[in-house]
């Protein structure tokens, strides 16, 4: 993959954490290297805390809204050719996993509306205390637990009061 997140470290197959921070990094603990966040890191997480109560984004929609930012006035990051710095969905999931305890780390989700492994109950306490629009589960599905209703929760960054 070109164009690596900055100091985050690229990840490779599976992930050996969870993407929210829930389950390392706990809410509020500042998490590795907490002295020094990575410049991507502070834009992810600054994204996160962006998006209204009741509404989500998912990885890769973080990815694409960081992507389409301009630079700051006139400053062209150091090798970049006056591009910022981006990554992919697996990058921001990182920073999530590194960093996130202390932002709404459940806001920032999976495409298919899953829950992450691990931190369910304490995402779903969340999505019912802001209204996030949920899915029930099928009869069949294992656990019955809900889905995020992505096509009522997601949020597109186009209106920031427009949270439930």
């Amino acid at each position: 993959m070109s164009g690596t997140a900055g100091d985050i470290p690229e990840c490779g197959g599976e992930r050996d954490g969870d993407p929210a921070g829930a389950s390392g990094a706990g809410e509020g603990s500042p998490g590795p290297g907490a002295e020094e966040i990575p410049e991507y890191a502070e834009r992810v997480l600054g994204v996160a805390e962006l998006i209204p109560s009741g509404r989500v984004m998912t990885y890769g929609d973080v990815a694409e809204w960081l992507a389409g930012e301009e630079p700051p006035s006139g400053e062209d990051p150091p090798g970049t050719g006056g591009r910022r710095t981006v990554g992919g969905p697996r990058q921001v999931g990182r920073v999530m996993a590194l960093y996130g305890g202390a932002v709404p780390w459940w806001r920032v989700v999976r495409a298919d509306g899953q829950f992450l492994p691990g931190s369910e109950l304490r995402a779903m306490a969340h999505y019912r205390e802001e209204g996030t629009p949920l899915r029930e589960a099928a009869r069949s599905a294992e656990g019955h637990v809900p889905r995020l209703d992505m096509r009522r929760a997601r949020w597109d960054g186009s209106d920031p009061g427009a949270g439930g």
